[in-house]
């Protein structure tokens, strides 16, 4: 295949530069082709497994009508294979059925119906024009970094989803493109179809009907290994599901080597084929999908998961990864020249209702990395930016204070005067640096444990409230594609636990006696020395100081609770003006 390819005779020679886009992408679409017809092949040779004791079965009993294959060894025979092929045939069957009935994998998205982004919708299919490729059938969004063509011409994706999934699904073969969210309101109009000038151009090698059926294969054979594999089942569920795990396993197996290849031959043709849209702005842009993708990190982990914790989440996450980009782009020289790019029109502009769109995919990302709940309600409010530091920030602190100081009364801690009347920060110093503060002859607790093991022992309890707390917490409720909404989950998590992509980090008991003593001496700021809560865009929860961020604090609490060091806490409290002995307000 590849000596007829380079042939210096072909007039798409690729050693002519004139020729080599079009070389490449042919070589490509080739490579995609053939390790699809490799992937069919191992569908054929499957049918023919299953129906070969069939055949033999047909042989046997042939010879057995006509007297050529008499006798009481046939007999067996003819018994025996055709018990195997009955058997062979049903499993057959049952998988073949299960391979092209099982709803694939389908990933959570806002759907985009054309009447709310006539503009995005007139772009890509401008894009598609110009690459010369069917454009998708439709467009969604993920809230993630990332852009891809999904498909979704499953009976069981089109038919679950109501009329208006079926609608927005026009045709039904050919793929949507899926959006990653921050890139509407991070990238500017140019730069993102810059970004997806490939992706859309894979709607050619996705066209083609081996490439379409082996993907077909390979999905359904996924979605059957995930039917047999679900966890939950009964024994007599499992051992009837057996034949169905194994053989949809070895089948993917067979198949593993060539879809992987066939994947990188589409990539590769598309990539070919998007060269000759914008190449040049592509190569900047492919630097904002990298700062995108930092800064919506950071706001996941920093910002909306403090919020999310505290059964909030921030309506308008795409909206701030441009301040927390932005904010990037003030600290990080790295950065220069990035946030000049803002004054040039956002992609998001080709929305119809872009806060509408924002807020969907803000608690679509909430479902998603933390599990919340899939509506609004009592227990799980949408927080706008403005009142993040009061209603989040504020409270988380107050709220790990409570906790601490709940621990503290079950392990019996000392009060001190001020704690006759509320909770102190002198206490929890007391109770960590017992023996520091011995030292200064001031009294502190006399239980016979040293300040490790009260540490220890604090920290372990901090958890296990925190670990009750968070069980006693309202399960999420999924939700399935076409649930009436105007921005509606384009996938169906049933019963599927959430959440999918959980962004919580491990954290240790130390960890979590950190935060809580930080967050004790925050409210003791706030109470007694006038700071308020803050929102940092990369940071997140903050303390401002005479509107000032103060980002020294970590050192001296981890001083307290790694070493039973109150020396720098103290220090830091007495520039600061915070009086510990003073009780603070908890929630």
């Amino acid at each position: 295949m590849s000596g007829g390819l380079s042939d210096p005779c072909d007039p798409r020679d690729p050693r002519d530069p004139r020729n080599s886009g079009a070389f490449g992408t042919e070589l490509g679409a080739q490579a995609a082709r053939s390790r699809a017809a490799a992937v069919l092949r191992v569908r054929s040779r499957a049918l023919t497994a299953a129906l070969l004791p069939a055949a033999a079965a047909v042989v046997l009993l042939a010879g057995g009508v006509t007297g050529r294959l008499a006798g009481a060894g046939w007999d067996l025979a003819r018994w025996v294979v055709s018990g195997t092929a009955l058997v062979v045939l049903v499993v057959g069957l049952v998988v073949a059925a299960v391979v092209a009935r099982a709803r694939p994998a389908v990933t959570p998205t806002v759907e985009l119906s054309e009447k709310s982004a006539p503009d995005l919708y007139r772009l890509v299919r401008d894009l598609a024009a110009r690459l010369d490729v069917p454009a998708p059938s439709a467009i969604a969004l993920t809230p993630d970094c990332d852009s891809w063509l999904e498909d979704r011409s499953h009976p069981a994706v089109r038919g679950g989803g109501g009329a208006r999934a079926a609608e927005s699904i026009r045709g039904g073969t050919a793929p949507v493109l899926v959006i990653g969210s921050p890139f509407l309101w991070w990238m500017r109009v140019a730069e993102l179809r810059a970004v997806l000038a490939p992706v859309v151009a894979g709607t050619g090698p996705a066209a083609h009907p081996d490439t379409a059926a082996a993907r077909r294969f390979v999905r359904g054979l996924d979605a059957a290994l995930a039917i047999a594999a679900k966890p939950g089942q009964g024994v007599v569920r499992r051992l009837a599901l057996l034949p169905l795990g194994r053989i949809s396993r070895f089948l993917l197996g067979a198949c593993r080597e060539h879809i992987t290849q066939l994947e990188r031959g589409v990539a590769a043709a598309a990539s070919e084929r998007a060269q000759a849209v914008d190449y040049g702005l592509r190569i900047a842009a492919q630097e904002q999908v990298g700062l995108a993708y930092a800064g919506w990190d950071r706001l996941l982990t920093r910002v909306a998961l403090p919020a999310w914790r505290m059964g909030r989440w921030p309506a308008r996450l795409d909206a701030g990864v441009v301040s927390a980009l932005t904010e990037l782009s003030r600290r990080d020289r790295l950065a220069d020249g990035f946030a000049s790019r803002l004054g040039e029109r956002p992609a998001c502009d080709l929305l119809e209702e872009p806060g509408a769109v924002d807020e969907a995919a803000s608690l679509l990302a909430a479902r998603l990395f933390h599990g919340g709940p899939a509506a609004a309600g009592p227990d799980w409010s949408p927080v706008d930016w403005q009142a993040y530091p009061e209603e989040v920030v504020d409270r988380k602190w107050r709220t790990e204070a409570a906790r601490l100081h709940r621990v503290l009364d079950r392990l019996g801690a000392r009060r001190s005067g001020g704690d006759r009347t509320g909770p102190t920060l002198a206490r929890v110093m007391d109770h960590l640096a017992a023996e520091a503060i011995a030292l200064t002859g001031a009294p502190g607790p006399d239980d016979g444990r040293s300040d490790e093991e009260r540490r220890d022992a604090l920290a372990a309890g901090i958890t296990a409230e925190a670990a009750r707390e968070e069980a006693a917490a309202p399960t999420p409720v999924p939700v399935a594609l076409g649930d009436g909404q105007e921005f509606m989950d384009g996938g169906a998590w049933s019963g599927d636990p959430l959440p999918v992509f959980p962004i919580q980090p491990p954290r240790t008991g130390r960890d979590l006696l950190a935060d809580h003593v930080t967050a004790m001496v925050c409210c003791a700021a706030v109470d007694t020395a006038g700071a308020a809560p803050g929102l940092d865009w990369l940071d997140g929860p903050s303390l401002l100081v005479d509107g000032v961020r103060r980002g020294d604090l970590a050192g001296p609490v981890l001083s307290l609770v790694e070493d039973g060091d109150p020396g720098p806490l103290r220090g830091w409290l007495t520039e600061m003006g915070v009086r510990p002995e003073k009780p603070v307000r908890l929630v």
